[in-house]
């Protein structure tokens, strides 16, 4: 999913996992894009004490994977995409905005298919 978003917005190069690295900056054809991963966090503390909270939001786009472990850290106007496995190769995608924000074409989500 993260991979489309951020091909969808012009990066041309590797898209890797920032798992480990906790994140990955993209230059993209719209602007930097910060792309998180924070699964391994416990405590939103870390992410501070490390400095990344001062890469989300701003004139970025942030793209967070597994925000829920560090929701006083999303930025106040976001989309929220949740994802539920639907079945053994189904899966049902769940959209919600609490702010403006600007949406992307919703064929990079759908990996190209109309």
């Amino acid at each position: 999913m993260a991979r489309g978003i951020i091909r969808e917005l012009g990066f041309p190069g590797p898209v890797t996992s920032p798992t480990f690295t906790l994140m990955n900056l993209y230059e993209t054809s719209k602007g930097p894009l910060h792309h998180f991963d924070w699964y391994r966090i416990e405590d939103p503390e870390e992410l501070v004490l490390a400095g990344l909270d001062e890469f989300i939001g701003g004139d970025s786009i942030t793209l967070i994977e597994w925000s829920e472990r560090a929701r006083d850290l999303v930025p106040e106007t976001h989309l929220l995409l949740t994802i539920r496995v639907a079945g053994e190769h189904e899966r049902e995608l769940d959209f919600q905005s609490n702010g403006a924000f600007r949406p992307l074409d919703m064929n990079a989500l759908k990996g190209g298919r109309p």
